[in-house]
């Protein structure tokens, strides 16, 4: 039986999480920003049509341009929950899902007796309804082709939303319009050799020769994607996320800090996320590395970059047990004199939870409770409803969000108000 995959993606996802709550910016020019405010992440249509590109640090916006936007801080507590909600609808369309990234999703279509086309148009007016999120779908017979179908079906207005390649004829006069940098798994250096090679379309990368693939783009992978580009499938469905083998958590300030205490409350903070992101794929630390650094980039300033990895007496995911072990090591990599740009933290080690075994020695853990309570707490009621005491109260080191919206899904305090 021939495989049928289906790409559906989140058209300018971040920008549309924030028109759900915002009707009025609808076909408006929106940006989002990244951490600290610093660069354009994500934005829409009609802030490209004015000139401004992705990657563009804010402050070099010029101002007659700065007027017609609407600017974002990155909200990624409302990002990722709205992802949530439309990833749930998703699994409602097919036994086999695969969620690709915040924004992207694989369904498995294999076998199914139905109109493809209005399937796919069934699925965009739910996501719609439902979330007010709008979508793209593209259906080919490799996941590498159905990305290029969605590409083209976002692109291309006369598809409305959908593109199924299996009902294509000739699939090249599609992929000689693609230029070989959209094809999924092509980088900017395989970009750039292709290009010397006068590789500029998919067309042109799927006619090459299977020695010269093998031989420039990476061997077997480089070979996949060609294959799958010519309509062999490859690349199976991922339907089971695989837990992650190491965990980082860490930000720059908003302001520099030169004192630990302020240190302590970021590294607190950091720990606190990574180890509910260990507790959520149930999952152990074996490992923990804490790092300090300086702006590079003041050359006029003293420069210093503090690392240690600690390997912890037995896995845990306890947010007391690390918080205590970071803030040991914290004390020990700290120095004086310095103002400090960033911090982060780096969990290592990682085991499945029911796989190691404790003995007579092992010296008393903390109660697995009070996770559990911390964690159910802040998913109903918010992020940092509870939270440890030595991550401060006031945090004058926050990542600067000048222009954040209010957590509109995640937080009681800012839920929606409707004056009637």
């Amino acid at each position: 039986m021939n495989k049928i995959y289906a790409l559906i993606d989140c058209n300018s996802f971040y920008a549309s999480c924030e028109r759900i709550f915002r009707p009025d910016l609808k076909n408006k020019p929106v940006v989002i920003l990244s951490n600290n405010d610093g660069c354009v992440v994500a934005l829409t249509k009609e802030a490209k049509d004015l000139g401004v590109k992705r990657g563009s640090p804010y402050f070099k916006i010029e101002k007659s341009i700065l007027e017609k936007l609407s600017v974002f801080s990155s909200n990624y507590s409302l990002y990722g929950d709205i992802s949530h909600r439309v990833m749930s609808i998703l699994s409602e369309f097919s036994p086999g899902v695969e969620i690709y990234s915040i924004d992207e999703a694989f369904l498995d279509l294999t076998g199914m007796d139905i109109d493809r086309t209005e399937y796919s148009k069934t699925i965009r007016t739910k996501v719609m309804k439902d979330t007010g999120v709008p979508v793209s779908v593209g259906i080919a017979g490799t996941k590498t082709l159905a990305k290029l179908a969605n590409h083209i079906a976002k692109k291309n207005p006369v598809y409305e939303g959908v593109l199924d390649l299996n009902t294509v004829n000739d699939i090249d006069t599609f992929l000689e319009k693609v230029p070989v940098e959209d094809v999924w798994g092509i980088g900017r250096q395989n970009t750039i050799k292709l290009t010397r090679k006068n590789i500029k379309t998919a067309k042109d990368l799927k006619n090459m020769p299977d020695g010269w693939i093998k031989a420039n783009l990476g061997g077997v992978t480089g070979l996949r994607t060609v294959w799958e580009l010519r309509g062999q499938p490859c690349i199976d469905l991922d339907s089971v996320t695989e837990p992650k083998q190491s965990i980082v958590s860490s930000r720059s300030f908003g302001e520099k800090i030169s004192d630990l205490n302020g240190l302590d409350q970021a590294v607190t903070t950091y720990i606190s996320t990574a180890s509910y992101k260990l507790r959520s794929q149930r999952s152990l630390a074996s490992a923990l590395t804490v790092f300090i650094l300086t702006d590079r980039f003041k050359e006029d300033e003293p420069q210093y970059n503090g690392s240690m990895t600690y390997k912890l007496p037995y896995p845990t995911s306890s947010t007391l047990e690390l918080t205590g072990y970071a803030l040991k090591v914290l004390e020990r990599i700290y120095r004086k004199g310095f103002k400090y740009k960033k911090a982060g933290v780096l969990l290592d080690g990682i085991v499945p939870a029911g796989s190691f075994q404790y003995n007579l020695f092992t010296p008393e853990i903390s109660d697995p409770q009070v996770d559990k309570v911390l964690d159910s707490v802040n998913r109903k009621w918010g992020d940092n409803s509870i939270f440890i005491a030595s991550a401060g109260v006031k945090k004058k080191w926050s990542m600067r969000r000048e222009f954040v919206s209010p957590h509109y899904t995640t937080d009681w305090n800012e839920i929606l108000k409707i004056k009637i």
